[in-house]
């Protein structure tokens, strides 16, 4: 199935303060959710900010704040951002039918966002390179039970081509500046 850019919403899962220090490869993925960010705003993709329980995990990691900060936020209590009635409201209201999913933990929010969304009969494309959790088995088997189910795995750098078709296309040259 092709990813294209009018079908597309990005989901932000839980990329929060108190909750990122303890993830594996911390670093790396904070670099590729940078350059997921970055170019998914050249292309337009609308977003969708998720935070769990902002009193006690905190507000969306700074390097990632100022890509989001004009986006709609939810704050949710429920694993599944899809469990969260406005979360899901917005959702259904972008009249998507692909939500990019990406953030933190794999096993727990990203894992059953995905399944709700499928669910929900929408498609959710999983950004393999811009999930994590703080145990790298964890963030394996759930990539690997999320393929089983349907989801559609995918690359950060392979999304935002896949996203921009074409060399010809006005954000081209953005779009290879941010992945070289």
């Amino acid at each position: 199935m092709r990813i294209n850019v009018e079908d597309t919403l990005f989901c932000l899962v839980d990329v929060q303060e108190r909750l990122f220090p303890h993830m594996t490869n911390k670093e790396e993925l904070e670099k590729n959710l940078v350059t997921l960010a970055q170019g998914l705003k050249v292309l337009e993709v609308p977003f969708i900010v998720n935070e769990q329980y902002k009193k006690g995990i905190g507000e969306t990691i700074p390097s990632l704040r100022e890509f989001v900060d004009v986006d709609p936020h939810f704050e949710k209590t429920t694993f599944s951002c899809c469990k969260n009635e406005t979360t899901m409201d917005a959702i259904k209201a972008a009249n998507k039918k692909i939500v990019i999913v990406a953030g933190i933990e794999t096993h727990v929010c990203v894992l059953q966002t995905c399944i709700d969304l499928l669910e929900a009969n929408l498609q959710p494309v999983l950004v393999t390179d811009c999930v994590t959790s703080r145990k790298q088995k964890d963030t394996d088997m759930a990539i690997k039970r999320l393929v089983q189910a349907g989801v559609i795995p995918t690359t950060y750098e392979s999304l935002l081509f896949e996203l921009t078709v074409n060399a010809k296309n006005p954000v081209f040259k953005q779009i290879s500046n941010l992945v070289k």
